[in-house]
């Protein structure tokens, strides 16, 4: 799966309508609310938008006909195997029916577009976990998991005995990062995983 990089935009004319599409990158249902507020324009006749964010998606019509703007945008966005993407198609009327048909090419033709247009990256499923280890393993553990590809220690806590590592790294690579810890500690700690 891939997600858009940054925002981006593109503008089309549609048989003198105006198209507006804007690209956005979101992490939660929240973010998405809150890009809607900051890209809709009010002047414009629609402003119709689809996100997807894992399994969790909507879409809005905004006023056009039932299922010709909000769901090919959302089929924009799955058509090039996206997530945590808004899209949103803003409309200015240019006084000249498009028909279903032609509306639903117009807000799909332009999200896709824009799509395409935007920079990817790669999304890569991560876990998070735990690791307890002495103060004598702490350094060479802690240089070790610093140079393994995806993985960010994301906090670390001392007690009197040593320190408790909580890291995030690549899904796939679970099974290796478990054994790096359990190799560079000579057993003594292990790689817990967070629910």
């Amino acid at each position: 799966m891939y997600s858009l990089e940054r925002p981006t935009s593109l503008e089309q004319v549609v048989k003198r309508s105006r198209f507006l599409a804007i690209g956005v990158p979101v992490a939660s249902e929240l973010e998405a609310k809150e890009a809607l507020a900051a890209h809709c324009h009010g002047d414009a006749n629609h402003n119709c938008w689809a996100w997807r964010i894992g399994q969790t998606y909507r879409f809005n019509d905004d006023g056009e006909p039932g299922g010709t703007a909000g769901k090919p945008i959302l089929q924009a966005i799955d058509g090039q195997s996206l997530d945590k993407v808004l899209v949103i198609v803003t409309r200015w009327f240019g006084g000249v029916l498009l028909g279903t048909g032609g509306l639903i090419r117009a807000y799909g033709g332009t999200a896709a577009a824009c799509l395409r247009a935007g920079e990817l990256i790669e999304l890569v499923p991560t876990l998070e976990g735990t690791i307890r280890a002495a103060f004598s393993d702490l350094a060479i553990l802690k240089a070790r998991l610093a140079a393994f590809e995806g993985v960010h220690v994301l906090s670390e806590t001392f007690s009197g005995a040593g320190a408790e590592i909580t890291a995030s790294f690549p899904q796939a690579k679970s099974g290796e990062i478990a054994r790096l810890i359990a190799d560079t500690t000579s057993g003594r700690s292990a790689l817990v995983l967070t629910q």
